[in-house]
């Protein structure tokens, strides 16, 4: 069953709305960051991952972004034009605003941190007035970060784009993608996470991420009482992720179902839900099932987390697809009915 219709008749597959930012991943491995000293350099946030995996697997992509009016501004244009993703609506800063950076620590295969720097940051001065209307209509669907959402003007165009999406029947998706900067409090994020779940046909985000949204509403005691919450206020499908553990994706028809993670050699605790989301969702769009889509999405996580990098290692749906092959010959199937 479809639980969601895209218009074939749109040009663009996804267009996603939120954060560009560069990582820099360290090359001495597994120790502190603080005895780090040599980095390569990669594009990064979560959106702008989501976008190139989306693009390398084969789909038309858009993206509404602001960037830095600089050398970096430059490289994530010319990263994103070279894998194929529209870049007319990424404008520039005006008022000295950088992209944001993140600095990883792989301490071990299976214990990394992230130190964001989020001041001032680029990626949050999207304006209202940068959301055009005609664009989204040009889209089967629209991604929002929940970034996006941490502080003002970005919010407001965040916001502004799903009301748009749902007068047009654009397909609403929401990553939720907690990160604790910039964010003033509790509340402020339970307020905004709601207003931008209440509205999405698909939600993606771990249990962790799901507490926070519902903190206001009331914590539900379990992921089914998640699911049911956003099933009742029009979530098509709820997909609730617990690491390690693997994941669960719930369909407003009552069903639910699991999937266990990939075997594989971890390189890093990161990177793998930006993997999850994209072969999840283009998995979607090109009418997989939603056992077809954890098991793509599934593999995905497991190739990004043996990988230095998280854009410049999303792979093709070819190899996602041996990926998965050799996985199921060695170690059987990974989904199950709940």
């Amino acid at each position: 069953m479809q639980y969601i219709t895209f218009d074939p008749a749109k040009e663009y597959d996804l267009i996603l709305l939120g954060r560009v930012a560069i990582d820099f991943n360290p090359v001495d491995l597994n120790r502190p960051l603080e005895e780090s000293s040599n980095f390569n350099k990669y594009l990064g946030g979560s959106p702008a991952n989501i976008a190139v995996g989306m693009a390398r697997l084969g789909k038309k992509i858009g993206f509404l972004a602001k960037v830095s009016d600089d050398q970096f501004g430059d490289y994530v244009v010319h990263y994103f034009e070279k894998e194929g993703i529209d870049t007319s609506h990424i404008t520039r800063c005006k008022h000295g605003e950088n992209l944001g950076l993140t600095f990883t620590e792989i301490k071990s295969p299976t214990e990394s941190n992230i130190l964001m720097y989020r001041d001032g940051v680029a990626d949050l001065m999207l304006e209202p007035e940068d959301v055009d209307e005609e664009y989204i209509c040009r889209a089967k669907a629209l991604l929002i970060s929940g970034t996006a959402l941490a502080a003002s003007p970005s919010r407001e165009a965040a916001l502004k784009a799903i009301l748009l999406a749902k007068k047009n029947g654009v397909v609403v998706i929401f990553d939720i993608d907690y990160r604790a900067y910039t964010w003033r409090g509790p509340d402020e994020i339970s307020i905004y996470y709601s207003m931008a779940a209440s509205n999405a046909d698909l939600i993606l985000g771990s249990r962790e991420e799901f507490d926070l949204t519902e903190r206001i509403q009331g914590v539900c005691e379990s992921d089914d009482e998640s699911a049911a919450r956003w099933h009742s206020l029009g979530a098509k499908i709820v997909v609730i992720k617990h690491g390690k553990e693997g994941s669960m994706a719930y369909t407003c028809d009552g069903k639910h179902y699991a999937v266990k993670p990939f075997p594989t050699n971890a390189l890093k605790g990161f990177g793998g839900g930006d993997g999850y989301a994209s072969s999840f969702i283009r998995a979607l769009i090109d009418g997989c099932s939603v056992p077809q889509a954890l098991e793509y999405g599934s593999a995905s996580a497991s190739m990004l987390i043996s990988a230095h990098s998280c854009s410049a290692a999303m792979p093709t749906l070819e190899a996602v697809e041996q990926f998965i092959k050799e996985e199921k010959e060695k170690y059987g199937e990974m989904v199950v009915l709940q």
